[in-house]
């Protein structure tokens, strides 16, 4: 184990250089110290070996589409941090799409953001929506696949959009969705799609 202090600099640098733009990765920092309860001892692990495991404890309290971060579901139970951020490191990170890790003297450690590595501004750049839009397009494909083989006719249509809307009006009460639009009609679905046998629903999310 190596005892030396990552820089934030080189940190930001390092990630600039390789010139990621994807709202499928994120990034986090620094290395945090946990108890290897198999060999009973203190041992520094990457910051995404915790992310991971905030994700999914922050899915169990509320919802994939809630942000896994801040005081209420971002809370690391780890010994320590490799680095203790100041707050214009932590800027400097959040800037650069890295998610600060920050002790507070109250607080306990804490994950302090949830960019995703997509440079573009717009809802993707944020990891609470990423995953909402995995979840929601997952379910829609499952609906979907029921429906698979059937008749191309407007029955059909009825029984994909019966099942699709009450799925996203719940997603929509869980605070999930600000508002939807599902479309399956003969303006998506026109005369020459069905005689390929394509059926083809146009479904718009506003996270």
């Amino acid at each position: 184990e190596s005892d030396s202090v990552g820089s934030v600099s080189t940190t930001v640098n390092n990630l600039k250089d390789l010139a990621i733009n994807s709202s499928y990765g994120c990034a986090f920092y620094p290395f945090v110290k946990i108890r290897d309860q198999l060999a009973n001892s203190m041992v520094y692990v990457p910051p995404s070996v915790v992310a991971l495991g905030t994700m999914s404890s922050s899915q169990r309290k509320s919802a994939v589409w809630f942000a896994p971060a801040g005081f209420t579901r971002g809370g690391l139970s780890v010994v320590g941090v490799r680095q203790r951020l100041t707050s214009a490191e932590r800027d400097k990170l959040y800037d650069a799409n890295i998610n600060p890790i920050a002790s507070f003297p109250a607080e306990g450690i804490v994950i302090f953001g949830q960019k995703t590595l997509q440079v573009t501004q717009s809802a993707l750049d944020r990891i609470n929506v990423r995953r909402l839009l995995i979840f929601t397009k997952k379910e829609i494909s499952r609906i979907a696949s029921r429906i698979l083989f059937d008749q191309n006719v407007q029955q059909t249509w009825d029984r994909f959009t019966g099942q699709v809307i009450p799925f996203l009006e719940g997603v929509q009460a869980g605070l999930g969705l600000t508002d939807f639009r599902v479309i399956l009609d003969d303006s998506t679905t026109t005369p020459d799609l069905v005689d390929r046998n394509i059926l083809y629903a146009k479904i718009f999310l506003k996270p």
